[in-house]
């Protein structure tokens, strides 16, 4: 059973920085790929970034474009979010989350993750 935890949320001023973490156990982390996605209150989970298993190809929403870097530390079962110049937009909870198939391009749609962590929050002030 794998396990992902999500650490490195909280609050910062907009412009400011955080990286987010999302350590995983109990699967083979270098073999899948690994998402991350955000819920604000009232809103639907939304993509924000995947990374293969390989580490070489990543994807970003538009929204995050340029703002946001997804990472993996395979030695450490760690990926991380280097998320820069936040806006207020960007308050959500975010979710890290492992590919179901291994060796394979998880992409956009939560139905391509099998493992959820809990989640942390991040919230952009003025």
């Amino acid at each position: 059973q794998v396990q992902l935890v999500e650490s490195g949320g909280g609050s910062v001023q907009a412009g400011g920085s955080l990286n987010l973490s999302c350590t995983a156990s109990g699967g083979t982390f270098n073999t899948y790929g690994m998402g991350w996605f955000r819920q604000a209150p009232g809103k639907d989970r939304e993509f924000v970034a995947a990374i293969g298993w390989s580490g070489l190809v990543t994807d970003y929403a538009d929204s995050v474009k340029g703002r946001f870097t997804a990472s993996r530390d395979d030695a450490k079962n760690t990926m991380f979010l280097q998320m820069n110049s936040l806006q207020l937009g960007d308050t959500a909870t975010y979710y890290c989350a492992s590919g179901r198939t291994a060796w394979s391009w998880s992409g956009r749609s939560p139905q391509g993750y099998g493992y959820w962590g809990q989640g942390t929050q991040v919230t952009v002030s003025s």
